[in-house]
């Protein structure tokens, strides 16, 4: 019996201490490998600019403004010589025609084929009259830029290798990316070429306020890393770095990369048609926060919130009015204004879609037939605030003292009905409301006058969040008043 005993008691113990061994943390991984196989095809980046008439006195790379207290002060001022008395900085090179070519910047990139196109950002190569692509094995090559595209950041740049073989990175995908997973950044900041550092993702999806979404990363990135790549532990290339969260303009920790399956499409478009179109409706959004979706009747809080419409565009002459709530597009659900920007960049120009809004607290289905998004975005106009009336009669239960539009204002603004605001105190102040600010509507009531807004606001619960419907300039949106808490 104490035999028995005494196996089992050792039988346990070996399967404790197995399960002790396996939860062990693993070791940190060993990069140099990973390096080794993948920095040969990692590029630096130089580009020069020939100078207009007036030259603007643009150096090349430069030592960051440090102070001399710094620890890094001693290491950069080394690195980055300055110009002593009567001297200046940076002295423009000639070229042999005896012009002076102004270095603009440096960058970093990374090849793709063996035939030569390499990715990078396109604000490293914006504006270059001259693109230098130097190989960590110093073979240096005059790159020519195939196309950029702004709005993503991407520029897809050739070099010509005379047939010498060039070493080229294996492409990921993103979508198998998982956060906390390792990750490596190869580049050149501050000019410090084939420069490697680690980190970890951080956070996939990242909205950024940009046509892609981010994969967020704490890998070390500076100026000078911009358009190389992000690799992952297997040696492929998941991303393109690109911005960097910063108070300093140095490296605070948090740096963002454009996932690689999307800078593939652009640099595909790039190469076979030299620009990207993409498809616009003409609207500007934003996002539907609980306590408007609350105050609309929205089920919960998504889609984008129309806040303005140009006028004569594909979705006005649809009839989107600023104020709906796209929520629908292509049969598909608009979680966020950024679901809606991509989902309309990705539609071809002329495509007619199908596309609901809520409006008055219910569903309308309108057809969009989707324009064509310039090259550069354009610049609303914004009209100037208040009637310059004088002020008649005390504030309302909101703070508000309200007037009609004229006729000529109404036609002007394509609305049929609306007060606009001569003093906002109180619940109205605090909510930022001011002079010249046009009500559109009250939770879900379209305002047809002065009049109708006085006996609308008379029959509100002021328990309650009042939802307003606010138009500034050209510009609409939700508003919340809590009338009950002043």
């Amino acid at each position: 019996m104490k035999v028995l005993l005494a196996r089992g008691l050792i039988v346990a113990l070996l399967a404790a201490s197995a399960q002790i061994t396996s939860a062990q943390p693993a070791t940190m991984p060993d990069f140099a490998d990973l390096v080794e196989r993948t920095a040969p095809a990692v590029v630096n980046i130089r580009t020069a600019a020939r100078p207009s008439s007036s030259p603007q006195g643009q150096g090349g790379p430069q030592m960051p403004d440090l102070d001399e207290n710094d620890p890094f002060y001693d290491f950069f001022h080394r690195l980055f010589p300055q110009p002593g008395p009567g001297q200046r900085q940076n002295p423009l090179p000639r070229s042999p025609r005896g012009e002076r070519e102004i270095p603009r910047g440096v960058g970093s990139g990374f090849l793709i084929s063996s035939d030569g196109y390499l990715l990078t950002n396109h604000h490293v190569v914006e504006g270059a009259d001259e693109i230098t692509v130097t190989l960590p094995d110093k073979r240096e090559f005059k790159g020519k830029l195939v196309g950029s595209d702004p709005r993503t950041d991407v520029a897809l740049v050739k070099i010509d290798a005379g047939g010498a073989e060039l070493p080229i990175l294996k492409l990921g995908d993103p979508a198998k990316l998982r956060v906390g997973e390792w990750v490596i950044a190869i580049g050149s900041p501050f000019n410090l070429e084939n420069t490697v550092t680690a980190g970890i993702v951080s956070a996939k999806s990242r909205e950024t306020g940009e046509l892609l979404p981010f994969i967020q990363t704490d890998a070390a990135v500076n100026p000078g890393n911009s358009g190389g790549p992000l690799i992952n532990i297997r040696g492929e290339v998941v991303g393109i770095n690109s911005q960097i969260f910063t108070f300093s303009g140095g490296y605070a920790g948090i740096s963002f990369a454009i996932p690689i399956d999307e800078a593939q499409k652009i640099a595909k478009l790039l190469r076979t048609q030299g620009k990207v179109v993409r498809g616009r409706i003409g609207v500007l959004i934003g996002e539907v926060t609980r306590e408007v979706a609350d105050a609309i009747g929205l089920s919960k809080a998504a889609g984008a919130a129309v806040s303005s419409v140009e006028t004569d565009g594909p979705a006005d002459k649809a009839g989107v009015q600023p104020g709906d709530v796209i929520i629908k597009y292509d049969g598909k659900s608009v979680e966020s204004s950024a679901d809606l920007r991509r989902m309309v960049a990705a539609t071809a120009p002329g495509t007619k879609v199908a596309t609901s809004v809520w409006r008055n607290g219910a569903p309308h289905d309108l057809q969009v037939t989707v324009g064509e998004m310039p090259q550069e975005p354009s610049r609303l106009g914004v009209h100037g605030p208040g009637s310059g009336k004088a002020p008649e009669g005390h504030p309302d239960a909101l703070g508000l003292v309200v007037s009609d539009p004229t006729a000529a204002q109404l036609k002007e603004l394509h609305i049929d009905g609306a007060v606009q605001v001569e003093t906002a105190e109180g619940a109205a102040g605090t909510a930022r409301l001011s002079a010249g600010d046009l009500i559109l509507s009250v939770n879900n009531v379209r305002v047809k006058n002065a009049k109708q807004f006085k006996e609308l606001v008379g029959k509100l619960d002021l328990a309650k969040p009042v939802a307003l419907l606010v138009r500034r300039g050209d510009q609409s949106q939700w508003v919340i008043l809590h009338a009950g808490d002043n």
